[in-house]
């Protein structure tokens, strides 16, 4: 990473805004290796020294990542003066810069990668990747094979062209309830394809976004960070 002003390391490290972590430094509660520092414009060297707030070591991460477990009733953005945003549930996560990675609908539950990074971002999300992500879908009517078969070909959802082909597989034997997996992500699109078929999709939830996949233990609302290793599978 090289040289960074002290309070911008602070502050990318969630210790707390730019304003607060000066505060910090000034009553002199910040340490550069052994030494106080006193001055906010301080430069370090984050691969070289180490820094320590009331002499607790602070890890400096310049990129975040998190799965929230996004429940209904909120909007996927990062402000909005009517709704309730996803980002409103890491409101106590002091990092500047974060934004949802894609988009779930309002009544949409499930996966939600939360990041700062915006280059893996463009890569889970661009067309050319083909990046999978697979949904928990329960109908109105039995999806029958006949159903899964078009939908697995490709359906036209009144876009300039078909969708790309889905996998398809029963959740249950009850066939109300199935698994899809498509590497889009056009404006509604599960709810369009389903409907295609006559079928009205009543219950959506998403369960895994390339290699990551929904944290069980995770109730909705909660979020968590990513382990070292979701991570590495994530970008590579």
């Amino acid at each position: 990473m090289g040289l960074l002003r002290l309070d911008k390391f602070l502050a990318d490290s969630g210790i707390g805004t730019r304003s607060q972590v000066k505060v910090l430094i000034k009553k002199g509660k910040v340490r550069v290796d052994d030494n106080v520092i006193m001055s906010t414009d301080y430069k370090i060297d984050t691969e070289s020294q180490k820094v320590y707030v009331e002499n607790i070591p602070v890890n400096y991460n310049e990129f975040v990542y998190f799965m929230l477990n996004k429940p209904a009733g909120c909007v996927t953005a990062t402000t909005d003066k009517i709704d309730k945003t996803v980002l409103d549930y890491l409101n106590d996560v002091k990092i500047k810069g974060l934004f949802p990675v894609g988009r779930l609908d309002k009544d949409t539950e499930g996966l939600l990668l939360i990041t700062n990074d915006g280059e893996l971002s463009h890569n889970l999300l661009s067309p050319k990747k083909h990046v999978e992500k697979t949904y928990f879908v329960r109908t109105d009517i039995p999806i029958t094979s006949e159903i899964i078969d078009g939908l697995e070909t490709g359906v036209d959802i009144g876009d300039d062209k078909p969708t790309l082909p889905a996998k398809v597989t029963y959740a249950n034997d009850n066939k109300f309830e199935t698994y899809i997996s498509i590497t889009e992500g056009r404006f509604h699109q599960v709810k369009r394809m389903y409907k295609a078929f006559g079928a009205e999709v009543i219950y959506l939830k998403r369960i895994s976004m390339g290699s990551l996949k929904l944290d069980d233990d995770l109730a909705l609302g909660e979020f968590r960070a990513l382990s070292d290793d979701e991570i590495n599978r994530l970008k590579s």
